[in-house]
């Protein structure tokens, strides 16, 4: 069973987001780092290879030249190769050119199995998945709690507000999972010094037939026009109940809050 899963090099969340001139996220000095989201996704494809004998896992990524640390966290974790996409007409692309360029690469690989997390920590837009499996003409199951393969068909359990909905495809299929669905290893020294002996493929756009034009901020459908810093919480106000007026003094914020 050939499993590919798409993964994401993003920013460090930790070191705050923030943007270049043309508003698209500036990477310079920030650390990447592989989404935290896109490694319940490594960990879920593991545990099936593990559990179906025989299985490959191969990690997808289309970024910068700095992307291929995602691959490699991907690959300390366990996974079998790895494939980087990287173009300088790449930049500024939107999710419409991602999913463009991620079918056409995953389409090469011919997998059975095609698992991403649910969103990528930096754009939080969730919508590639099912970009994904349009262009592919694939099934789609999506926001998956739990995952089980067997035979020719894959079965989901999505978890709503009242109820789990169970959901089967046949294979092949592209499947995006939840952050409760595992508990993502952390690769052990061992793994760590047998990512370096494994494979990793670079990829253009010329390599998967895409034309410059098709990608890149000019073909953008989405354009960001404006970029304005959250503004500091403000300091909350604290009430004694020693002075016996607490009790007023809340239900006239809560009144003001409209929350009584």
């Amino acid at each position: 069973m050939k499993i590919v899963v798409c993964v994401k090099y993003v920013p460090d969340a930790q070191a705050g987001p923030r943007f270049a001139a043309d508003h698209t996220t500036d990477r310079a000095g920030v650390d990447g780092i592989l989404s935290e989201l896109d490694e319940y996704a490594v960990e879920e494809a593991l545990k099936i290879s593990e559990a179906q004998g025989g299985s490959t896992v191969t990690v997808v990524t289309v970024g910068p030249e700095g992307a291929s640390d995602a691959i490699r966290k991907a690959l300390q974790m366990g996974a079998d190769a790895g494939v980087h996409v990287v173009d300088a007409a790449l930049h500024g692309s939107d999710a419409l050119a991602t999913s463009l360029v991620l079918a056409k690469a995953v389409a090469k690989l011919e997998p059975d199995l095609v698992l991403t997390g649910m969103a990528s920590t930096d754009g939080a837009m969730s919508v590639v998945p099912a970009m994904l499996a349009e262009r592919l003409s694939l099934p789609q199951l999506t926001f998956a709690g739990s995952v089980a393969v067997e035979g020719g068909t894959v079965r989901i359990e999505r978890d709503g507000d009242a109820s789990t909905e169970v959901i089967e495809a046949a294979l092949p299929a592209v499947v995006s999972v939840t952050d409760q669905i595992n508990d993502p290893r952390y690769p052990s020294f061992k793994l760590i010094m047998a990512a370096k002996k494994k494979p990793v493929q670079t990829w253009s756009l010329g390599d998967l037939g895409v034309a410059a034009e098709e990608v890149g901020a000019a073909a953008a459908w989405t354009v960001v026009d404006d970029v304005v810093a959250r503004p500091p919480r403000q300091a909350g106000e604290v009430v004694s109940a020693s002075d016996g007026d607490g009790g007023r003094k809340l239900v006239a914020f809560l009144a003001g809050a409209k929350l009584v």
